[in-house]
C-alpha cells in the first residue's frame, strides 16, 4: 500500500499506544523497547515493500489518550528503536569481518600446513596408502579454509540487508491517528 506521497505504507491498528511497547520495560516511551510482536509485524511488512521506496508507518489508535497521562512520542520511539537495531547490525557486521580475518589467517595457516604435509608425504612415500593420505590432507586443508571463505562470501549479506531495512524503518515517516481526529 502507498500513501499520497508515494511512500510504501505499513499500518498498525492498536487499542492504545501502550500496545506498541514492551510492558515489562520501565521506560515505556522514547527509551523503551518496542514489543517483539509489534516489531516483527513492522519488519515483516517492511520486507515485502519495494526496496527503493520510502516507508511510512501509520498507527491507528482505537482509544483516545488519557488526559492525565503524557502522550508518548511514537515516531521518536520507533525511529530510535530501529536506529539502535541498525547500529547493532553495523556492529555485528564489523565483528563478522574482524572474526573473518582471524579465521582466514588460521584457515590459511591450516591449509598451508596440510598442503606442506601432503607434499612431504609424496616426496618420501609411494603406494595407495600414501596417495590416500595425500588426498586426505588436501581435503582437510580445504575444509579448514571453508568457514572463513563462507564468512566473506555469504554471511555478511543478511546482516547488511537487515541493517538497511532497519535504517529505512528508522527514517520512516510515522503518523498517528486517533478517534478524535476523524
Amino acid at each position: 500500500m502507498s500513501d499520497e506521497t508515494g511512500r510504501a505504507t505499513i499500518e498498525l491498528r492498536l487499542a492504545n499506544s501502550a500496545q506498541l511497547f514492551n510492558t515489562l520495560d520501565p521506560f515505556p516511551f522514547r527509551e523503551g523497547d518496542i514489543d517483539a510482536d509489534a516489531e516483527r509485524y513492522i519488519v515483516e511488512w517492511a520486507q515485502d515493500l519495494p526496496k527503493d521506496a520510502d516507508i511510512a508507518i501509520v498507527i491507528h489508535l482505537q482509544a483516545r489518550a488519557d488526559p492525565g497521562k503524557p502522550h508518548p512520542d511514537l515516531a521518536g520511539a520507533i525511529a530510535g528503536w530501529f536506529a539502535a537495531k541498525a547500529r547493532a547490525e553495523s556492529h555485528a557486521l564489523r565483528e563478522l569481518f574482524r572474526d573473518g580475518r582471524l579465521a582466514f589467517l588460521i584457515g590459511f595457516a591450516g591449509l598451508a600446513f596440510c598442503l606442506f604435509l601432503s607434499f612431504l608425504l609424496t616426496q618420501h612415500s609411494e603406494g595407495p596408502f600414501a596417495r590416500v593420505m595425500q588426498e586426505s590432507l588436501v581435503i582437510i586443508g580445504w575444509v579448514v579454509i571453508w568457514r572463513p571463505a563462507e564468512m566473506f562470501l555469504y554471511d555478511w549479506l543478511p546482516l547488511l540487508r537487515r541493517k538497511r531495512l532497519y535504517q529505512r524503518l528508522a527514517a520512516a515517516k510515522v503518523a498517528v491517528t486517533t478517534p478524535d481526529q476523524g
